[in-house]
């Protein structure tokens, strides 16, 4: 899940001086449960914007805020409606998608934070760095490159103590972690294996994944 956190209203504000008719959308998926652009949020937007002098023609809240199709159909209801603006509550993403779907500045009402895991309602923590080169089946389930305060891939520093990192004592020592469910499920074997450090040739910016490509290649 993409995890968002709203930017200051007077960031907001600020980005939208100038306009004057303004259409406000969210997005029904992660922005939802990172209560940064549900429909509540969608809404209070909308009051806090009308009460600074802006006309909100308009709100929605995409079913997929990062689907440029669903996007598109999404926004014919307001095909007959002009306004000079919008105001996105989704990540980054679901900006550059609605950006791509209309002929006015586009203006982001969240900052992309990273994709993690919700561990309770309103409690989130980053999971995954989106690498492109999962080792997640050598290290138990534990990602070394996200739960490490160093991304190290073949063990741990030595500066742990107690079982927790060096840099943040509040914070578990991905490596301690690791070792304890190999241990567990009898796989310390995979600790002899050399993990090749992380490098960032397979992440080359922007990237695309085409699957009929990739099924027509097989």
């Amino acid at each position: 899940m993409i995890i968002t956190k709203s930017k200051k209203l007077e960031d907001v504000l600020d980005s939208l001086k100038g306009a004057k008719k303004v259409l406000i959308t969210g997005c029904a998926e992660c922005s939802t449960v990172s209560r940064t652009g549900g429909e509540n949020e969608v809404k209070a937007m909308a009051d806090t914007l009308t009460a600074n002098g802006f006309e909100v023609v308009g709100t929605m809240v995409c079913e997929i805020g990062c689907n440029k199709n669903n996007v598109k159909k999404e926004l014919k209801q307001f095909k007959d409606t002009p306004y000079d603006a919008v105001l996105v509550m989704s990540c980054g993403d679901g900006v550059q998608t609605m950006a791509g779907n209309v002929d006015v500045p586009v203006y982001p009402a969240s900052d992309t934070m990273f994709l993690g895991e919700v561990e309770r309602v309103t409690l989130f923590s980053q999971a995954c760095k989106m690498c492109g080169d999962c080792v997640l089946g050598r290290t138990a389930g534990v990602c070394p490159i996200t739960k490490c305060a160093k991304s190290l891939v073949n063990g741990p520093c030595g500066g742990a103590k107690n079982g927790k990192c060096e840099t943040n004592p509040d914070v578990d020592c991905a490596w301690i972690l690791i070792y304890n469910r190999l241990k567990k499920f009898g796989q310390l074997d995979k600790l002899e294996v050399s993990n090749d450090d992380k490098g960032h040739k397979i992440n080359l910016y922007p990237a695309t994944i085409n699957l009929k490509e990739e099924k027509a290649n097989e």
